[in-house]
């Protein structure tokens, strides 16, 4: 693709990469096949090859609107057009330049500024975030339903496995997993114990900046990623063996933070190392011995891939395969590669389109008849639990039982 930037963006960092990016597409149009917008609504703006026409268009000094932002907004973030497209084009780093110069240009209808401020200020801090649940607990009876449905049980949760071993790994408390599901971590500290592993959780980290990053505030997002890597680095140094990710969201941040940093002359070595030492669980356990676990009793269950686990970091099948040797069996589920809707924060900014997302997706994990389903990521996890009667579960809470 031809480009001809505009002066004040062509000789900036975001210039120079986004032009890189627009070079290397072909405008096949393979992307459209496996976009779940362009599956939906069928317009060319709502794919991935429409969106990279209206950034380019944005770079090259056109005038934007509320429409481009519109279209902008819409895009889950799934990356499943770059699992689909054959020239490797980085969709995703394109879509970050282009929303945030758009936030820089079009200015928000103030309903609109006041909810993503309000996720901004609450979704990141879990103290804000389980303040806020407990009061929602007490006045459920008053919510609309569909938030009614969309609200966590009360956790309960019991004690953390004392270190005692050799194999140290760390593992990242993160947002709202913390606030809503804090036995994920526990499921997974109880595993890796058995395994011979103390899984560590480090005072003091905090979000993985996901949530402001896709809300087009990067250098938010930087100073979380910056305060994450100052509480592991003492830990990384003393030799900790890897940084271990329950949510598949976080994962996939964390991993990009060599990339998002890359320009920061303090912390772009920090920040490719943490990268490099980022595993998802699947990962971790796909290469230990897990005969010690037991197995499971042939209980029939569909398994959720969420788009971060198997389009943002390319992890494919090892849940699966760690779930069947453990002796699970697996209903088949048609056209997994589609988004159930959740996408962070998509859910509450795009409610119809996540609705009609979650409807589909439901609907084939229940086809093969599970007793529950199983997935890899909280944001998933909850969305999927406001639209089905099964039990939705943290995969690896299956083998902690």
């Amino acid at each position: 693709m031809q480009t001809r930037l505009a002066e004040a963006i062509r000789d900036t960092d975001d210039g120079r990469e986004a032009e890189g990016i627009l070079r290397s597409c072909v405008h096949c149009g393979f992307c459209n096949a496996t976009c779940p917008t362009y599956q939906l609504l069928g317009d060319e703006l709502d794919g991935p090859r429409g969106r990279i026409y209206l950034i380019k268009q944005l770079l090259e000094g056109a005038s934007v609107s509320r429409k481009t932002q519109l279209h902008l907004d819409r895009c889950l973030t799934c990356k499943s057009c770059e699992t689909t497209c054959p020239s490797g084009v980085r969709y995703g780093r394109l879509l970050d330049i282009g929303r945030r110069l758009v936030e820089r240009r079009v200015r928000r209808v103030l309903p609109d500024q006041v909810l993503r401020k309000a996720l901004r200020l609450v979704l990141p801090y879990p103290q804000r975030l389980r303040l806020l649940l407990g009061l929602a607990r007490k006045i459920a009876g008053f919510l609309p339903s569909y938030l009614r449905g969309k609200l966590p049980l009360a956790a309960v949760c019991s004690e953390w496995p004392q270190p005692r071993h050799d194999r140290v790994m760390l593992v990242l408390d993160g947002c709202v997993q913390s606030a809503t599901s804090p036995q994920i971590n526990l499921s997974a500290a109880r595993v890796l114990d058995k395994l011979g592993i103390s899984l560590m959780r480090i005072r003091g980290t905090g979000c993985c900046g996901a949530v402001s990053q896709h809300l087009g505030e990067p250098e938010e997002a930087a100073g979380f990623m910056r305060h994450n890597i100052d509480v592991w680095w003492p830990w990384v140094e003393s030799g900790t063996e890897c940084i271990v990710m329950t949510a598949s969201g976080c994962g996939v941040m964390v991993r990009d933070y060599g990339e998002l940093l890359k320009h920061d002359p303090e912390y772009a070595g920090k920040a490719r190392r943490i990268s490099e030492m980022t595993r998802d669980l699947s990962e971790v356990l796909a290469s230990e011995d897990l005969s010690v676990l037991g197995r499971g009793n042939r209980t029939r269950i569909a398994f959720h891939s969420p788009c971060t686990l198997q389009h943002g970091q390319r992890i494919y099948g090892l849940v699966e395969r760690i779930l069947a040797d453990r002796g699970y069996e697996l209903s088949p589920v048609e056209n997994a590669h589609l988004c159930c809707g959740s996408a962070g924060t998509y859910s509450i900014l795009q409610k119809a389109l996540s609705e009609r997302l979650l409807t589909d997706k439901v609907r084939v994990l229940e086809a093969g008849d599970p007793v529950l389903i199983a997935t890899a990521n909280i944001g998933c996890l909850l969305h999927l639990q406001s639209g089905t009667d099964l039990p939705v579960r943290h995969w690896v809470e299956l083998l902690a039982d």
